[in-house]
């Protein structure tokens, strides 16, 4: 999620330190330059290999690697033989500890030649010939925690081409928390600030609501809007009004938005080449808007009667080549105000 940013409710005095933290330091130092910082871990060489197994995708509730979800990635890309190589993709430097949180957990698993972690702090940055080709070379990229603003920011560059070349080849893709968001084909990119549940039902055309797409549209995975820290952040509600908008402005292929909420505390959903999904570590929600909102109108709150909700425990798949058609449970919300229950529900029986 974007740490630059607020929500409304925090947003006059978010300001307020922002100006006097700028007033005390613009005459102390001069302007940070842009730059990309790159970190390379284990072998110095990348692996040569004419094929891989994948591609292979991980989707977590938070930012840090899942090693059950990565482990499993690692060994379907190299089809349980050799080693692959990883490149994480980070928007800011890490707050504190190591510089190279995800690839500390990553060079852990068995299967690892090296782990390269890039620090991009500009847009133009997804033009570096080096991180391309890092990436290029790799068979899995990896986005880390933080803010999906910045990476929704090299849409218009060379890198998203250079990832997609690498699920091409067989390798895969994922991130956590804001590195979530940006692996689903509907990003929610939080480039005004964050938006609550609360602000997004009472109004789905809300100025803090915005949308990228047209970056990535994995493997049988379209038409989906990610969220992260799901149950913790309360952001059921949120996820309903960015599915019921996305079917209003025709952001989908078929009509129908598929919203797919994970859980902090080790979530992590694991999608194969078939599209099939598996989740691991905490729970996770599938929200479908398969029809017109009965109004969804700039200014005014959310109705939308029959949101379609699957409930995923650990161990639970999901299906999403052949997405399923039972198994959910209801819930609506009329002029902004969700039913009761969100997060429990009777499934339909299959």
């Amino acid at each position: 999620m974007n740490p630059f940013f607020t929500t409304r409710s925090g947003l006059r005095s978010a300001l307020l330190a922002a100006v006097l933290a700028l007033t005390a330091t613009a005459l102390a130092a001069p302007p940070a330059a842009a730059r990309g910082d790159r970190v390379r871990l284990g072998s110095a060489g990348d692996v040569s290999r004419s094929a891989w197994s994948g591609p292979a995708f991980t989707m977590n509730g938070d930012g840090g690697v899942v090693a059950a979800s990565m482990r499993r990635a690692i060994d379907t890309i190299r089809g349980g033989t050799g080693t692959i190589d990883v490149v994480v993709l980070a928007g800011s430097a890490a707050s504190s500890g190591s510089t190279t949180p995800e690839c500390d957990s990553v060079m852990r698993l068995a299967g690892v030649n090296s782990c390269t972690t890039w620090t991009l702090t500009t847009a133009s940055d997804g033009n570096n010939a080096q991180v391309n080709q890092d990436i290029r070379n790799a068979e899995f990229v990896y986005f880390a925690g933080g803010d999906q603003c910045r990476y929704t920011a090299w849409k218009g560059t060379s890198l998203p081409a250079s990832v997609k070349s690498v699920v091409a080849k067989g390798g895969g893709s994922g991130g956590g928390s804001a590195g979530t968001h940006i692996n689903s084909s509907i990003v929610y990119d939080a480039c005004r600030g964050s938006i609550t549940s609360d602000e997004a039902l009472d109004d789905p055309y809300d100025s803090y609501a915005t949308f990228t797409t047209g970056m990535f549209s994995w493997p049988h995975y379209a038409d989906t809007i990610n969220d992260s820290h799901f149950v913790a952040r309360d952001r059921m509600g949120r996820l309903m009004s960015f599915a019921a908008r996305a079917v209003k402005d025709g952001r989908t292929t078929q009509g129908r938005a598929w919203g797919v909420g994970v859980d902090e505390g080790g979530g992590s959903l694991f999608l194969d080449a078939q599209g099939k999904a598996t989740l691991y570590g905490a729970d996770a929600y599938i929200v479908l808007a398969d029809h017109q909102p009965e109004k969804a109108v700039a200014g005014q709150p959310l109705t939308y009667k029959g949101f379609k909700i699957w409930h995923l425990t650990p161990g639970a798949t999901f299906d999403f080549a052949q997405r399923p058609t039972c198994g959910y449970y209801l819930r609506s919300v009329i002029d902004g105000r969700a039913d009761a229950g969100l997060y429990d529900g009777t499934p339909s029986a299959c």
